[in-house]
């Protein structure tokens, strides 16, 4: 499955989701420890406070975020996961139209918001290469690696190589067609974020996707090689 295929498979969000999601990270980059508040949400996204209330609550149902009550919110793995491809995104057309086209920092990260959540993942791997694979956007924030970059294939390791309670994606499927494509049925496509739940002494493991929990034997759980997300 392609890697644009496998993002849509793993979690549909809108734009109004996903600008929630990079504006709790975007608060974290700033030296924000998580729960981020509730009204910190409202300011920055210019909503109410009941409208970010009711959508806070909306994401902690599809498990994209924990609301603490009276606290705020906080990323979880798949959320994390998202909000992390969105950056990407908007700072590499950051990049683009701060070199290329001679916009200042603010106002190319301005346009470069109107353009994050239309644009696929090979669309924004080639906008890198023609840049030359840059870091860092024009206003010095880092730019998130995706899940093909080569050097993140190379850190993948086997599911069961992880400690319980970890979370990391799918980026490595191995294994014949027909074990593949059991792993597929069951939610585990490239993209795709799962967290070690347990692991038994004979080395099988339970995990938790978007799709919900499964259990695994060693010889399966040893074909999925995982990326952490911190």
């Amino acid at each position: 499955m392609p890697q644009a295929e496998a993002e849509n498979a793993a979690v549909a969000t809108s734009e109004s989701e996903e600008m929630y999601l990079i504006t709790i990270a975007m608060a974290m980059e700033e030296g924000q420890k998580p729960p981020i508040p509730v009204p910190h949400l409202a300011d920055a996204l210019h909503v109410s406070r009941v409208s970010a209330n009711e959508m806070v609550k909306k994401l902690d149902a599809r498990g994209l975020i924990e609301y603490v009550p009276y606290k705020g919110a906080v990323l979880q793995p798949e959320g994390e996961l998202i909000a992390r491809r969105i950056l990407r995104r908007r700072r590499l057309w950051s990049v683009f139209l701060a070199d290329q086209l001679g916009l200042t920092p603010q106002a190319a990260d301005a346009v470069a918001c109107e353009f994050e959540h239309v644009t696929p993942a090979d669309v924004a791997q080639r906008l890198a290469d023609f840049l030359g694979d840059p870091k860092v956007g024009p206003q010095g924030k880092p730019i998130p690696l995706p899940v093909d970059e080569p050097g993140v294939h190379a850190e993948a390791m086997p599911l069961t190589e992880f400690s319980v309670g970890a979370a990391g994606e799918v980026v490595r499927l191995d294994g014949d067609d027909t074990m593949r494509s059991y792993l597929g049925d069951h939610g585990l496509v490239p993209g795709v974020v799962v967290t070690l739940l347990a692991s038994s002494d004979d080395g099988g493991v339970l995990v938790r996707t978007e799709a919900g929990r499964l259990n695994l034997s060693k010889p399966v759980a040893d074909l999925i090689g995982v990326v952490a997300i911190h």
